[in-house]
């Protein structure tokens, strides 16, 4: 009985020899196969045995044409098809280019602190007159804002009438007297309508000098600190928190004034996208209050750091909205463009996301190798890939055709 199972064995693996080197030879023979063909190109006539050109009648040529059958065998049947595939599909190599990138990002728009404006006291005492009653209120250049009851301003205007009553001649000390009303506030028309009337008053007019929306001091840069968000807006729009009766001190400033004519759009980089943007690539603004008033300008300015709390870093883009019009704290998306460098490209179908891990399948003897890579950004129907390939490797142009359902998880090299 052990003889017949050992004569058995012994039949079953010469027999398996038998096949495998019967296909190694059809494999090898298959190489290479002899057809015949008509000489005359426009007929696209061709056989497997010899003889006369049907449509032309001259006689057919041979012609050898080599098979596109590569050699399998039975070791690379038997890999796990989650390491190793066999198929001969179209294959790719990476492309070193520089492309033109389109980064997309979000923002908003705020003023231009550069244009900020503040209104200061110059003489300490009370707000007998408020004219400005609530934040954003638009307020223009020479417009009075308050007036402050203060006996320091009396004294002073009494001093000046005294000295043109008792001593006209006395020129330095008049010259001194007024310059100390223009140092507390009192501007050149006041002074002359003084002069002219000698009549003191107790209350000092202040002007604003600039043109825009008006802010109790601290608090015109609300929307400025958080942009790309609304909160608080309630706060923003209600009335000042300043009101007639108040006191308020010599050299503090009482408002700021922010110029709405001229602002910058804050735009958020998430961290794939700080090391493209640079200072001067081209920006297109599309707010989404107006899309008919996108605008195309240059970045000015990238923020070296990231803000509180916040995964994103900013950008700055400085424009004139006097003719726009967009109002401040409006969402915007942009378009920036960024050239990429030289990178090594691949189609994007050839690369194969497995959550964290990025793989292709590269090319071998007989078939495919699953092969992690690490990528970077992408662009269009292109995938950067940073490491993991050299040059002259091969990769399956689409490696979801190749990928076993459910089973592919291994990406060991």
């Amino acid at each position: 009985m052990k003889q017949l199972i050992g004569f058995i064995g012994l039949s079953l693996a010469l027999t398996s020899c038998q096949w495998l080197n019967h296909k190694k030879q059809q494999s090898m023979a298959s190489e290479k196969v002899m057809t015949y063909q008509c000489p005359m190109p426009q007929d696209s006539v061709f056989s497997d045995h010899p003889g006369d050109c049907p449509k032309c009648g001259m006689a057919l040529v041979k012609i050898q044409v080599e098979s596109a059958t590569a050699e399998v065998n039975l070791d690379d049947l038997l890999k796990p098809t989650n390491q190793f595939v066999v198929s001969n599909i179209e294959v790719t190599t990476y492309q070193m280019s520089n492309q033109e990138l389109l980064l997309e990002s979000l923002g908003s728009i705020a003023y231009d602190t550069r244009y900020e404006g503040s209104i200061a006291a110059r003489i300490s005492g009370r707000i007998e007159k408020l004219y400005v009653k609530y934040r954003y209120q638009h307020v223009e250049k020479g417009e009075k804002i308050m007036e402050i009851y203060s006996p320091e301003i009396m004294t002073a205007e009494q001093n000046l009438l005294f000295l043109l009553r008792n001593d006209p001649s006395n020129t330095s000390f008049i010259a001194a007297a007024k310059n100390k009303l223009l140092l507390l506030g009192l501007d050149e028309r006041a002074l002359q309508e003084l002069i002219s009337t000698q009549n003191p008053k107790a209350t000092i007019a202040v002007y604003s000098n600039y043109s825009g929306h008006i802010h109790e001091a601290g608090n015109g840069s609300e929307m400025k600190k958080e942009p790309g968000t609304m909160k608080d807006i309630s706060q923003l729009t209600e009335e000042l928190v300043l009101k007639e009766g108040m006191y308020v001190q010599k050299e503090r400033t009482v408002f700021q004034v922010l110029n709405p004519d001229r602002a910058w759009a804050i735009l958020n980089l998430y961290s794939d996208q700080v090391a493209l943007v640079k200072k001067g690539n081209l920006v297109e603004i599309f707010p989404e209050t107006a899309l008919e008033k996108h605008f195309q300008a240059r970045i000015d300015f990238v923020e070296p750091f990231f803000r509180k709390d916040s995964k994103t870093q900013t950008v700055r883009v400085f424009f004139n909205n006097q003719s726009l019009k967009i109002p401040i704290g409006s969402q915007v998306k942009a378009k920036i463009h960024v050239a990429s460098g030289k990178v090594n490209w691949l189609p994007k179908d050839a690369i194969l996301s497995l959550g964290m891990d990025k793989m292709v399948f590269k090319k071998e003897v007989a078939g495919f190798r699953a092969w992690k890579v690490q990528t970077g950004m992408q662009h269009g129907n292109l995938i950067q890939v940073t490491t993991g390939l050299k040059e002259t490797d091969s990769i399956a142009t689409n490696a979801q055709y190749l990928m076993d359902s459910e089973s592919f998880i291994n990406t060991k090299q």
